[in-house]
């Protein structure tokens, strides 16, 4: 018989539930926002070894099936409906706990409140409350039909099992707000497409396996010196991104640089379809995104395009031999040469056709003056002399999280943490010993090399024998304490943590003045687990 307990557990368990889980999906809504909004590569996150996410929801899952049956047992005296209504109070305060409990696995890469996600996240509880009221309404409806008293009692114990179901429920939430983002964005992106090609500004793209976020700013800071310039920030290197930038900083302007990522094949295409660059940069090639490309030879491919596509194309070492229309090669038409890192930046010659320049470039590492090397190319390609270019690098900014050196009081943080490639490491592992005290590393290995994952990151672990070494994570580590030991590394040097929090906190006990800290690749969240 249907009454007013009935009514209030359909209501409770449909409205509140909803709200509670979607609350608990908060933090894979900031990882699906990570992952541009794209449900396959989210869901490869989710199940990736070693991502405890999974885990720690069926925990919640069992930990409610346990308290859902105890409760009903224990109060079934005062019938069935109350006692329903009395076992979602510890089934409510369990989401509540795990909630809080998450807050220890916050997000480093915060949570852009963006429109998109807000309307996002709104979809995610308007599903999860439907989701949950149809549930309960039919499980009601069941139970009163065929009036078994046990069925009546525990016919909220299916409601256990939807934390199991979140990250399915998130997606389906993304595929219902696609059918309004995606005609949005096309919108978005053509309008900016528009802009572009209406502009007279000379429009240059920037790719690379690596150091194209430095070539970029470096080219940025030495042009803004002579032209107006507007350029992609830092990372805004997908079609949106672009858009963006043009939708807040416009076209009005000598030179428009812009950054170009590439996740698949295609993705190069696309972006010089949007910019129409007519200059552009391709810094070098190495497996970075080999998971998701397959081959050396499809990126190597795919980063031509760009070369392919400009009139004319600055070329790094590793990229020589793509295809061009014209050519500046380096170490043909420009070098950094004689180059010396030390621990308060790189000093080496600027080699430009036939002029010699020395430069003290206030960056850290070898790379950063082969990068500086690249965008000064760019730079006298678009008009600079090389005295002008030279002064502009002699008083160029760091660049965020790019071997970034940072004081704190009397120790010395290296900040690497979006060097995610085999050159990159390298790089800021020689500059590291550069340092004197004690000197750690902290990194969770090396990402996205498809086949080469294992091989490389236990290569990673020869290269930091004779440093202190903090692992983070579970997912590469041990191709990395694999690879350390086996080259005679010291084991009591070397440490597993499971977040980057707890590493931090054994650096608190143990750092002293003037030692170094190196971090290394400490990618989003989606790239560490």
């Amino acid at each position: 018989m249907w009454n007013i307990g009935l009514v209030i557990g359909i209501l409770y368990g449909g409205i509140l539930t909803g709200f509670f889980l979607s609350l608990i999906s908060v933090r894979m809504v900031g990882i699906y926002q990570q992952t541009g909004y794209s449900e396959q590569a989210f869901l490869k996150w989710f199940f990736r070894r070693g991502n405890g996410q999974g885990m720690r929801l069926a925990v919640l899952a069992l930990c409610q099936l346990l308290l859902l049956l105890l409760f009903n047992l224990c109060f079934s005296f005062l019938g069935a409906s109350w006692a329903n209504l009395i076992s979602l109070i510890p089934y409510a305060g369990l989401f509540i706990l795990y909630d809080v409990s998450e807050r220890r696995y916050a997000l480093k890469v915060k949570t852009v409140p963006t429109a998109r996600l807000v309307r996002l996240s709104v979809c995610n509880t308007l599903v999860w409350i439907a989701i949950c009221f149809g549930l309960s309404a039919g499980l009601a409806a069941i139970a009163w039909e065929t009036g078994k008293e046990l069925l009546i009692l525990n016919r909220f114990v299916p409601f256990a099992i939807l934390p199991l179901v979140t990250e399915f429920v998130l997606c389906l939430s993304g595929c219902i707000m696609k059918l309004y983002e995606i005609p949005r964005n096309r919108r978005f992106i053509r309008r900016a497409g528009e802009a572009l090609a209406a502009s007279r500004c000379i429009k240059v793209g920037i790719t690379g396996s690596f150091g194209k976020t430095t070539v970029r700013s470096l080219a940025e800071q030495v042009l803004s010196r002579k032209y107006r310039v507007v350029a992609t920030p830092a990372s805004f290197n997908t079609p949106a991104g672009i858009a963006r930038t043009v939708k807040e900083r416009g076209t009005e302007c000598d030179i428009f640089l812009a950054e170009m990522g590439a996740r698949k094949r295609g993705d190069i295409a696309e972006l010089c379809r949007l910019v129409r660059p007519s200059a552009g940069v391709v810094t070098g090639i190495c497996p970075q995104h080999l998971e998701s490309f397959g081959s050396l030879e499809a990126i190597r491919a795919e980063k031509g395009e760009l070369a392919a596509f400009v009139q004319t194309c600055v070329l790094g070492a590793s990229a020589a031999e793509l295809p061009a229309k014209k050519k500046l090669v380096a170490g043909t038409e420009f070098a950094a040469e004689e180059i010396t890192p030390t621990t308060e930046g790189v000093s080496f010659v600027l080699r430009l056709g036939e002029d010699r320049i020395p430069v003290r470039l206030p960056l850290m590492g070898r790379c950063a003056a082969e990068d500086a090397a690249m965008a000064a190319a760019l730079c006298r390609e678009l008009g600079m002399n090389a005295e002008e270019i030279a002064v502009g690098l002699n008083e160029a900014a760091p660049v965020p999280h790019r071997l970034q050196k940072l004081q704190t009081g009397e120790i010395v943080i290296l900040d690497d943490g979006y060097n995610a490639n085999v050159e990159g490491a390298k790089n800021a592992l020689e500059t590291l010993r550069l340092f004197s005290g004690e000197k750690y590393v902290v990194t969770p290995g090396l990402v996205e090399l498809g086949i080469l994952e294992e091989e490389e990151n236990e290569k990673l672990g020869k290269e930091l024998v004779g440093l202190n070494v903090l692992l983070v994570g579970e997912t590469l580590v041990l191709p990395v304490r694999r690879g350390y030991l086996s080259a005679g590394g010291e084991e009591e040097k070397i440490r597993l943590f499971s977040t980057l929090e707890k590493a931090s906190e054994f650096l608190g006990t143990r750092l002293k003045a003037g030692d170094c800290v190196l971090f290394l690749n400490d990618l989003p969240d989606v790239m560490m687990k």
